[in-house]
């Protein structure tokens, strides 16, 4: 008779900082007898030990939910005093103040609150922490990258937060209610709306300075936080900032089927571009502009 000795996994439950309990294998040994067909003489059979190891599963490790990858971010860092924001341009208005996000910390609240925007028709869908993770992780890394500012465009991302109290500790994760970017490009010659080229031509060139336009996109505001005004506001100081940095024409792009953000847009002052209305269609999109 041949023994055959097989690593078996042990499963001991220890505590994860994402998971409550996970099961980490150990390794214990027990011998399995396999009969030697092959041997002819059945006395010159040996009990022969083979050691079979067995691999440790792997294990994905997640922080909180809300958390990205990036280990140099504080969580716990507390919401910037007004002192500290007296040189930033900003709307007050009620409890909430609207300017331009400074910090890592406010980027990635201001990523969180989209991924939760993005995913909150699909509340009961079992994968959707881990899509909003994946989803808040890349966006905030592309905000950083748009944020900081390449040759012929600029961007910033504004947010809303609330007003610090005298006395009274606030972290950035609880302080952003509210986010969206503005971004300043250029028209491609021979437009006179953005995307009115469907392809653009190889080699184009950009147009004079003259021709630049803002851009509007990504407007969430918290839910625990609407119809308080504060996507109104932040509109407005787009179009402040817009203004600040001599654009005469704001864009932005809103789905035929959002009625609640395309009357927003209207009230404040964006009128339907008609001429992009059959192109924009077939992408179930209307473009909107507003002249500063």
């Amino acid at each position: 008779m041949k023994m055959i000795t097989l690593k078996q996994p042990e499963f001991i439950p220890t505590l994860h900082r994402r998971y409550r309990n996970f099961c980490e294998p150990r390794r214990r040994c027990t011998s399995i007898p396999i009969l030697n067909s092959w041997s002819p003489n059945s006395q010159s059979r040996k009990n022969e030990e083979i050691s079979v190891e067995v691999q440790k599963p792997f294990i994905p490790e997640h922080d909180d939910p809300a958390a990205p990858t990036q280990s140099v971010l504080q969580f716990n860092k507390q919401q910037r005093s007004d002192q500290e924001c007296d040189d930033i341009n900003k709307i007050e208005f009620g409890r909430f103040v609207t300017r331009e996000a400074v910090i890592d910390e406010e980027y990635w609240t201001a990523a969180w609150l989209r991924a939760e925007s993005h995913w909150e028709d699909r509340p009961d869908d079992r994968y959707t922490e881990s899509y909003k993770r994946k989803f808040a992780d890349q966006e905030f890394n592309s905000i950083k990258r748009r944020c900081k500012g390449q040759q012929f465009q600029k961007c910033s991302c504004i947010v809303a937060v609330k007003k610090k109290k005298k006395n009274v500790k606030q972290t950035v994760l609880k302080s952003v209610v509210g986010t969206l970017d503005l971004s300043i490009r250029h028209l491609l010659q021979g437009e006179s709306f953005p995307g009115e080229q469907e392809k653009a031509p190889m080699f184009s060139k950009l147009r004079s300075t003259t021709q630049r336009y803002g851009y509007v996109a990504n407007l969430c505001v918290a839910k625990s936080a609407r119809r308080q005004g504060i996507a109104s506001n932040l509109l407005e100081f787009a179009i402040f900032s817009a203004k600040s940095s001599g654009i005469a024409q704001l864009f932005v792009h809103v789905h035929k089927e959002n009625k609640p953000a395309g009357e927003l847009y209207k009230k404040t002052g964006f009128q339907m571009v008609e001429m992009s209305t059959t192109q924009m269609l077939a992408e179930e999109n209307y473009l909107l502009c507003l002249k500063t």
